[in-house]
């Protein structure tokens, strides 16, 4: 399995009244690590991907939140493919504050591949190269062969 790791400074912006980082924060930040994996593992930024067709809409997220990130925390995000078919990709995320190793929270994001026009494509057959480059990266446990 191969890790990425996206370090971010949080913002204060990104703040609630209570002084915490908004929960809607984190799916940017996965979001930020996601493009991160890709550009670092693959070699590709999504315009690349979407620049040969395909796209990777989201189709399901989840997060579950441990501890409260505050404002100018140095965080991680910690990003891992965890699952990979013809169809579809799963990312898995923790996120960790720099100063003490804290785990603040884990997520997922799950992504169909489809084309253009939105409509579900096998990237296998789509992009073989793509699709190559993307199983490469994962786990060799989780994917379809």
């Amino acid at each position: 399995m191969i890790v990425s790791a996206t370090k971010l400074t949080t913002r204060y912006y990104e703040t609630d009244q209570m002084g915490i980082i908004h929960h809607s924060n984190y799916y940017r930040y996965f979001e930020v690590a996601r493009t991160d994996y890709l550009k670092d593992i693959i070699g590709m930024t999504y315009k690349d991907i979407e620049n040969a067709g395909v796209r990777m809409p989201l189709t399901e997220t989840h997060c579950k939140y441990k501890i409260p990130a505050l404002y100018d925390d140095e965080i991680t995000i910690t990003t891992t493919v965890r699952e990979m078919t013809v169809v579809r990709i799963i990312f898995d995320y923790v996120i960790t504050r720099e100063r003490d190793g804290a785990f603040i929270a884990e997520g997922v994001t799950a992504h169909a591949f489809t084309n253009v026009e939105n409509r579900p494509i096998n990237l296998k057959k789509f992009n073989l190269g793509l699709y190559q480059q993307l199983f490469h990266a994962a786990s060799d446990d989780n994917l379809e062969k």
